[in-house]
């Protein structure tokens, strides 16, 4: 099989403010990318656009290619799995490219959730549609992902015997993280004095276990082409997990899955979880990197509450995990904030952050409730 690797990064300024839009900085990215590459637009003949959800005036699509400068593709397609869609991108880069469909394909990312006169929040809650299930939810108050998720970390903590001090593990992990990270919109210190001071959001989530959106966009070049590129990131494996849930009495349905698509990543690279030097997670809020950290068996046997707790998540632990800050305290660009920070690491690129050594990473990327799971094991090509 042609040997697909990772050469170009892109990102823009991840901003709290409202600018650009998101077609404004997904040129920007675009734009970063090939030159970190070394190509130009020319070079790129596959291009595939990810979009965050809902219908919205601003999302990014397939006329991009012409609004960036693209032509002459072989290959253009949008892709949707809601946070899953980072990795779905890589996966259908690599079989385009090992099928002969495309060389250089461009993967690409961008949101502006934030507008004048509106937050974030505002802009996600909208999302979803107002009718069946999140009808219902949408007329009982249940408004954006941030009461649905405090729901299914109540259910956790009770289901595991866990307290919310696992939840203040992860967040002041990943804020350890994002203080050496110059991208990373929250980089203030944060113990658990500031974890337990920090305004109750929907209980038990506070602010610091929710992500914070930016408008931003990454882009990634991903090629078969030998001669691209100086430093190489080898797609050893994916594997992808769509657990279709139904959430309904008499099931237990609000986390569990997923752990297929990391076992079918590993397998497929030939490596063990014993192997991997650094963890990006998509971790939208704490609960998720500790319901990821347990459903893909990350923690060697060690209870997934006392393993955080520990410090084994956090710089100088075990197993270095969201080292740019995750979504937490880096940046909230779905599945690319995962994916960007393995990049920088795998390259040597994390400045104050770096894992030393760090050449094998798994990424992990889920949609939904945790409704798609997908993961990636990237690896520094020899």
């Amino acid at each position: 099989m042609t040997a697909v690797d990772v050469v170009g990064l892109g990102m823009t300024e991840m901003s709290l403010k409202p600018g650009a839009t998101a077609l404004e900085l997904a040129v920007q990215a675009s734009i970063a990318g090939v030159a970190d590459a070394g190509i130009t637009h020319g070079d790129v003949d596959g291009l595939l656009v990810g979009s965050s959800q809902g219908v919205r005036p601003d999302r990014l699509g397939v006329a991009f290619a012409a609004q960036g400068g693209f032509s002459d593709l072989r290959l253009l397609e949008h892709v949707e799995i809601k946070g899953a869609t980072t990795i779905a991108m890589l996966q259908r880069a690599r079989h385009a490219i090992a099928t002969g469909e495309a060389t250089t394909v461009m993967c690409v990312f961008a949101d502006a959730p934030l507008v004048a006169g509106k937050g974030s929040g505002s802009t996600y809650a909208h999302s979803g549609g107002n009718e069946g299930v999140r009808g219902l939810e949408r007329a009982s108050g249940l408004l954006g992902s941030v009461p649905t998720y405090a729901l299914l970390a109540q259910r956790w903590l009770h289901v595991t015997g866990n307290t919310p001090l696992a939840l203040c593990a992860v967040a002041t992990a990943a804020r350890a993280w994002a203080i050496g990270n110059p991208a990373a919109v929250n980089r203030e210190p944060l113990d658990a004095d500031g974890y337990a001071d920090s305004p109750m959001i929907a209980e038990p989530l506070r602010r610091v276990d929710c992500a914070r959106p930016v408008n931003g966009a990454v882009a990634v070049v991903v090629t078969g082409d030998a001669g691209v590129g100086a430093t190489r990131l080898r797609i050893r494996g994916i594997g992808r997990d769509h657990p279709v849930r139904h959430r309904r009495a008499g099931s237990e349905s609000w986390f569990g899955g997923g752990r297929r698509a990391v076992e079918d990543a590993l397998s497929e690279a030939g490596v063990t979880r014993s192997d991997l030097d650094v963890v990006e997670l998509y971790d939208p809020f704490s609960i998720v990197t500790l319901v990821l950290l347990d459903e893909y068996r990350l923690t060697d046997g060690i209870p997934v509450g006392e393993f955080v707790r520990e410090g084994r998540i956090a710089p100088g632990g075990s197993l270095p995990t969201n080292t740019g800050g995750g979504q937490l305290s880096g940046f909230y660009l779905q599945g690319m904030t995962p994916l960007a920070e393995a990049v920088i690491q795998l390259r040597g690129d994390g400045g104050a952050r770096q894992v030393p050594d760090a050449t094998v990473a798994l990424v992990g990327g889920i949609g939904g409730r945790m409704d798609h799971h997908a993961a990636l094991v990237l690896e520094r090509a020899p």
